[in-house]
């Protein structure tokens, strides 16, 4: 009798301490998951943050709006080949680069071709003037005292030349080269010869730019 009386209290005494174990666990588990998700989404929030790259507002890239003044005597540009370049932005190597370069390319903005004294164009940014690959064009009028600018636009601009528009004969151009012509670059030959050009060339009357600061320098000095 003793002994059964003994039996049921064990039985009971482990009842009453499962029964504990299992009040803590109960209590215990949502504890447990509220760190567990906290730490899921502290952990998702610091990966998201990681993983999304800094917004950034890069600044426009500036167009250029040049002047009569900004057209120097061809002996002042960088001869390439058969034609001058410069540029306006500061953009001197890059523009050479992709005139010097066989496979072509697309020059910088504020880039300056010229062939001759009476004509140019200029690059502006993306978006200009998508019909002309953003090239403005230039008809000018050029003398001992400097240039003048006759005319600007895109396809309503004459080429002295061939007596068509600029921006007709330049179309022809192959894509890689920009919309500059050159002797194997798509466009129609002009109606003249290499020597009457370069003849046309020598025979700009604007003045460098260094004779004229010598100028300034001496009258100074005198």
């Amino acid at each position: 009798m003793v002994a059964e009386l003994r039996k049921v209290r064990t039985m009971r005494t482990s009842k009453q301490g499962i029964g504990a174990v299992a009040h803590a666990a109960l209590v215990a588990i949502p504890i447990v998951l509220a760190i567990v998700v906290g730490c899921s989404s502290g952990g998702g929030g610091d990966q998201t943050k990681a993983g999304t790259a800094p917004t950034t507002n890069a600044p426009a890239e500036q167009d250029v709006k040049v002047t009569a003044a900004d057209f120097t005597a061809l002996a002042d540009m960088t001869p390439v080949r058969g034609f001058f370049v410069s540029n306006v932005s500061g953009h001197l190597d890059d523009a050479l680069e992709v005139a010097n370069d066989p496979a072509g390319g697309t020059y910088p903005v504020g880039t300056i071709i010229q062939l001759i004294p009476g004509e140019a164009m200029v690059k502006h940014v993306k978006g200009y003037d998508p019909a002309t690959h953003d090239w403005e064009f230039f008809r000018l009028d050029t003398s001992p005292s400097g240039t003048k600018i006759a005319a600007h636009g895109g396809a309503e601009v004459v080429n002295a030349l061939s007596k068509s528009s600029c921006a007709g004969c330049h179309s022809a151009a192959k894509p890689q080269f920009d919309f500059v012509c050159e002797k194997n670059h798509g466009c129609a030959p002009l109606p003249i010869g290499d020597d009457v050009i370069r003849a046309v060339q020598k025979a700009d009357p604007r003045p460098r730019a260094s004779a004229s600061a010598g100028a300034t320098t001496t009258t100074a000095a005198g």
